[in-house]
C-alpha cells in the first residue's frame, strides 16, 4: 500500500521529490536496468571531433594535476579537512585505481545473501551500488568498507533490519530503502551529513520518523538521529610510547632534567560549525562542553609547557587563562595579525591565535617574541620585488611565537616555538615560506639567548647566594647589559614576583626556623646556539613527506621543490633552504622511519598526520611519546570532534630529557655566522 501523505494534504517538494524517485526505482525491476539504460544512453551521445595533435608532444596535465606533487596533501586526498579556517570543503578526490568505472549494477538479478567476505567489498573506488530488487534479507556490517559510496539502492528487497555501520558510509548523498520491511532507523545514521535523499516510501516505518521525513525532509531526521543517538563506549586509554630502553633509563644521573611537553589544536568557537562537522552531535559541538574536556585533559597530563592553537581571544581571557593560572601555569598569548585591525571588538575577541602554558614554579620567562609572517616576508630585501609574495603570501594572516625560558632550579635554558601553519594545499610554496621564516626567527632569537648571562649565581659551592634565590622574574631583553647587577627581589614590581615572594604573601613568624639552604647546580653554560635546547611544536598542516616536513627533519631543501609550484621567493628558490637547527619529530623514532601517530587530526573526510612536536636531536632526547587513540575505537567512528575527542586534532605530547651543552660541531657552524638568508 502506498503510504504517501493524503491527497487532501499538500505535498512538500521534497517529498514530492521522494515519491518520484520512488517510481523511477520501482521501474528498474528487471535485471541490469540501470546498466543496460546507461549503455544505451552512451551509444546515442554524438562523438566530439578527435583534433590534430602533434605525437612527439608530451600530453599536458589536466589544470587540477598542475598543483599536484607526491608530497601535496592533496595527492593524498587532504584537500578537503576543515582544519584551522572556516572555509568551504572541496570535493575529495576519488581514490586512483586500475579502475575505469565507479558504478556497479546488480540490480534485479535474484541475490539472496551477501556473505561478509565478499569480493564487493573490496570495490572501494564504487560511488554508485545498485542492490535493488534481490531477495536479500540482510545487509552485512563489511559494507562500511566502501566509504566513497555516495549513491546506494537497496530497494525491493525484504529488509527488516539495516546495520548501523552504514553509518560509516559518509559519502552517502542518495540512499534508497524503498518497498521493504523496515520500522527503525539506527542512530548511527545521524552522521550521514550529506545524505540528500533517504528513500524510505513503501516501509512500515514508525510513525514518528515518517511523519519527521514527511514534514521537515531527510536533513532533519538525520538531524535528529544524531543529536539523539546514544554514548558510545568510550576509548581505552592512550598508552605511552617509550623510545628508551629501561637499561638506558636505569643508567641515567639521578640528575637528569626531563621536560613534557603537550601540543593540541583545540578547534576554535568560529570554526566549529555544523556545516564543516555535520557528523557531531549539536550538543558535543557546543563550545561550552568541548572546553571542559580540553581542559580536564591538559590538565591530567601534568606537562610542563602546553602549545594550543585555534585559541580565540575570548577563550584564552575567560576560561583558560583562569583554570590553568590556578593550577600553576604561567603563559603567552597573541592572536593573530587581523585582530590588531578590527575595530569591532566582539568580532576581535573571536579572532584565533597562539597560546603557551608553562610552569611558573619550574621556569622563568626570559623572552617573548611574536612572528608575523607577512611582516618578516616584507622586511627581506629579496621578497620586495617578488609578485608571488604580494600574490600569495602577503594576504595570509598567520603567526608565530618564540619563548625563551630558563630553569628556576638548574639554570638550563629551553626555547618554545609555538605555531600554527595555513592549511590550504592549494598554497603549498606559502607553507614553505612560513616554516623557513619561522625557522630563521628561531635562528635569531637563540643566538641572542646564547649571549644573555645565565639568571643564577651561585657561589663557588654551588650554594645560592645568601639574599637572592636566583629566581628573579624581571625578563632579559636582547638589549639589557650583561655588565649591570643582577636584580633582587626587592628590586622588582608585585606583580612580577613569583609566588613565594609576592608582597601580599603573609609575613613570616618570628619563631619560625629559617628553610635549609638547599644545594643548587651550577647552571650550564652555553657557548654556542646551536647548544640551548629547542622544542618546536604546532599544527603544520603537512603531511610526512611534504616539502615542510623534509626540510624541518633534514634541514635543507631543493630550490625547485615541487611545493614550491613554480612560484619564486627570492633565495628561498634561488638557492634552496638551509638550517642548522638540526630537528627530530619527537614522534618518529629515526629519521628513516614513519611516525609513530597514524593521524593526528581526524575528520570524516580526512585523517592523517599534521601535528608535530620536533625537538633539537643534538640538546634532546626523547624519553616517550603519547600513543595513537585506541584503533578499535577508531574503526567505528566518522570523524572528530564529538563526545570523546573536543577538537578535530587529537593531543599530542612527548617527554625529553636534556642532554649536557656539547661543544658545537661542524655542521653547527652556520649558526655562528649570519643566517644563509639574511
Amino acid at each position: 500500500m502506498n503510504q504517501g501523505s493524503p491527497a487532501s494534504v499538500p505535498l512538500a517538494q521534497h517529498w514530492q521529490q521522494q515519491l518520484l524517485k520512488c517510481e523511477i526505482v520501482r521501474q528498474s525491476r528487471s535485471p541490469h536496468h540501470r546498466a543496460r539504460a546507461s549503455a544505451m544512453a552512451s551509444r546515442t551521445v554524438a562523438k566530439a571531433a578527435i583534433p590534430i595533435t602533434n605525437p612527439n608532444q608530451n600530453p599536458k596535465p589536466p589544470p587540477d594535476e598542475l598543483l599536484l606533487s607526491d608530497s601535496s596533501p592533496l595527492a593524498n586526498g587532504n584537500a578537503s579537512h576543515p582544519s584551522s579556517t572556516v572555509a568551504p570543503i572541496a570535493e575529495p578526490p576519488r581514490p586512483r585505481s586500475g579502475a575505469t568505472w565507479t558504478s556497479l549494477d546488480m540490480g534485479g538479478v535474484g541475490i539472496k545473501n551477501l556473505p561478509p567476505n565478499s569480493g564487493l567489498f573490496s570495490f572501494t573506488f564504487l560511488a554508485n551500488l545498485y542492490l535493488n530488487h534481490n531477495g536479500l534479507t540482510a545487509i552485512p556490517p563489511e559494507i562500511s568498507q566502501l566509504r566513497n559510496l555516495e549513491l546506494l539502492d537497496l530497494s525491493g528487497n525484504t529488509l527488516t533490519t539495516l546495520p548501523p555501520e552504514i553509518g560509516m558510509l559518509v559519502s552517502l548523498k542518495e540512499f534508497y530503502l524503498f518497498d521493504n520491511q523496515i520500522m527503525s532507523i539506527p542512530h548511527e545514521f545521524g552522521t550521514l551529513h550529506q545524505l540528500q535523499t533517504l528513500g524510505i516510501e513503501g516501509n512500515p516505518l514508525d510513525n514518528s520518523l515518517k511523519n519527521l521525513i514527511t514534514k521537515d525532509g531527510t536533513p532533519a531526521l538525520i538531524a535528529y538521529l544524531r543529536d539523539s543517538c546514544p554514548v558510545p563506549e568510550a576509548p581505552q586509554r592512550r598508552s605511552w610510547i617509550p623510545l628508551i630502553s629501561p637499561a638506558e633509563q636505569e643508567a641515567l644521573p639521578p640528575s637528569t632534567e626531563t621536560i613534557k611537553v603537550v601540543c593540541y589544536n583545540i578547534l576554535c568557537q568560529r570554526a566549529a560549525t555544523v556545516r564543516l562537522y555535520g557528523y557531531t552531535p549539536s550538543w558535543a559541538l557546543a563550545w561550552d562542553y568541548r572546553r571542559e574536556l580540553i581542559r580536564e585533559e591538559l590538565l591530567s597530563h601534568d606537562a610542563d609547557f602546553i602549545c594550543l592553537q585555534e585559541v580565540d581571544v575570548t577563550s584564552y581571557e575567560d576560561y583558560f587563562l583562569k583554570y590553568l593560572s590556578d593550577a600553576g601555569y604561567d603563559s603567552v598569548y597573541w592572536p593573530k595579525s587581523r585582530a590588531k585591525t578590527m575595530s569591532n571588538e566582539n568580532e576581535r575577541r573571536y579572532v584565533d591565535g597562539l597560546a603557551t602554558f608553562f610552569r611558573a614554579d619550574k621556569y622563568q620567562l626570559i623572552e617573548k617574541h611574536l612572528v608575523e609572517f607577512s611582516a618578516v616576508a616584507m622586511q627581506r630585501e629579496d621578497f620586495k620585488k617578488t609578485e608571488d609574495m604580494f600574490n600569495r603570501v602577503l594576504g595570509k594572516d598567520h603567526i608565530a611565537t618564540v619563548c625563551a625560558f630558563e630553569n628556576r632550579e638548574t639554570g638550563s635554558r629551553v626555547l618554545v616555538a609555538n605555531v600554527h601553519i595555513l592549511w590550504d594545499p592549494k598554497f603549498c610554496d606559502v607553507k614553505l615560506v612560513h616554516v623557513a621564516l619561522m625557522v630563521e626567527e628561531v635562528e635569531k632569537v637563540a643566538k641572542r639567548f646564547v649571549k644573555l648571562p645565565p639568571r643564577l649565581w651561585p657561589e663557588t659551592n654551588g650554594n645560592a647566594i645568601d639574599g637572592f634565590d636566583g629566581t628573579a622574574d624581571s625578563s632579559f631583553s636582547s638589549s639589557s647589559d650583561p655588565s649591570s647587577p643582577p636584580p633582587t627581589s626587592s628590586s622588582l614590581p608585585s606583580s612580577s614576583l613569583p609566588p613565594s615572594s609576592s608582597s601580599s604573601s603573609p609575613p613570616t613568624s618570628p619563631f619560625s626556623k629559617p628553610p635549609p639552604r638547599r644545594q643548587r647546580p651550577k647552571p650550564p653554560v652555553y657557548t654556542s646556539a646551536s647548544q640551548i635546547p629547542l622544542i618546536f611544536c604546532g599544527d603544520f598542516n603537512s603531511i610526512p613527506g611534504s616539502g615542510v616536513y623534509e626540510f624541518l627533519s633534514t634541514g635543507t631543501l631543493r630550490k625547485d621543490h615541487p611545493d614550491f609550484m613554480g612560484h619564486v621567493y627570492g633565495k628561498y628558490t634561488g638557492e634552496g633552504l638551509k638550517s642548522w637547527l638540526g630537528l627530530k619529530s619527537a614522534s618518529s623514532a629515526s629519521s628513516s622511519s614513519p611516525e609513530l601517530l597514524p593521524t593526528t587530526n581526524y575528520v570524516s573526510s580526512f585523517s592523517g598526520v599534521l601535528d608535530y612536536i620536533w625537538y633539537s636531536s643534538s640538546s634532546l632526547s626523547v624519553n616517550a611519546v603519547l600513543g595513537e587513540v585506541d584503533p578499535v575505537y577508531m574503526s567505528k567512528c566518522v570523524g572528530f570532534p564529538n563526545v570523546h575527542f573536543p577538537s578535530d586534532h587529537i593531543c599530542i605530547m612527548a617527554e625529553f630529557r636534556v642532554k649536557p651543552p656539547k661543544e658545537p660541531t661542524n655542521t653547527a657552524q652556520d649558526e655562528q655566522g649570519h643566517s644563509p638568508y639574511s
